[in-house]
């Protein structure tokens, strides 16, 4: 089974892998109170920017942990970037698709205000987003871990599409597929643009697509926004990334 993982600043292991480091904090006290790792089990540490450092505990105290530094390995970021920005969601669910869509490999996500957003961007909001994203990439084992921010305005996501490589926007009325080729892909950055509960409003439809984002279906199904980013990104991936 692959060792937990633990975040810790960049640097913080030390660059040639060796010695001893005391791991404290938030990543400490879930590592020792909530994990109860023992002496010996194995762990890694990432910077969560490609960083990993191979550790075993090597001590064990309330909060803390003594870790052995080993083998470091430096992971090339996966291509292509991939950028998904969300429209709020209400009861919590942009923070089930902030969740899966860190598990499948998102890179950036850029919360939405949406004219049909029923959800308002709080102070809180950009916590529990970043948390959520957090305890995902911990749990999938990352190496690269992504970056969350938000809100965007509807003139700020048509700005944001127009530096992209690829830009496409989830729309069900849309006629073609999401495609993205893999060798064209490589190296770039593709954006997909999630809609709220009540869809994209047209004035936003044309804005996005004045910015040069291409409308594009997943299947005959219209999917939830929780799960549409989701899809699209494992659809992207399956045509790229795991190959």
């Amino acid at each position: 089974m692959t060792p937990p993982v633990f975040r810790v600043p960049d640097g913080t292991a030390g660059a040639d892998g060796q010695g001893v480091l005391t791991l404290r904090g938030a990543e400490g006290h879930h590592a020792a109170d909530v994990r109860r790792l023992r002496v010996g089990e194995p762990v890694w540490l990432t910077d969560g920017a490609g960083s990993r450092w191979e550790c075993a505990v090597s001590g064990v105290r309330r909060g803390e942990l003594d870790l052995a530094v080993g083998r470091v390995v430096h992971v090339p970021r996966p291509q292509p970037r991939l950028v998904v920005v969300q429209a709020l969601a209400k009861g919590g669910r942009d923070e089930d698709a902030v969740e899966a869509m860190t598990e499948v490999g998102v890179d950036e996500i850029l919360g939405w205000s949406a004219s049909r957003s029923v959800a308002k961007w709080t102070d809180r909001t950009a916590g529990k987003w970043e948390a959520t994203a957090a305890a995902a990439a911990r749990q999938s084992r990352r190496t690269w871990w992504p970056t969350v921010a938000g809100p965007l305005s509807t003139a700020q996501v048509a700005a944001r599409l127009m530096t992209a490589s690829r830009a496409l926007v989830l729309h069900e009325s849309a006629v073609h597929p999401l495609t993205v080729d893999a060798a064209a892909a490589s190296g770039q950055e593709v954006v997909v643009v999630v809609g709220p509960e009540g869809g994209i409003a047209d004035d936003e439809l044309a804005a996005f697509a004045a910015a040069g984002a291409q409308p594009v279906r997943l299947g005959d199904a219209v999917l939830r926004s929780s799960t549409a980013g989701v899809a699209a990104l494992a659809a992207i991936c399956s045509q790229t990334r795991w190959r």
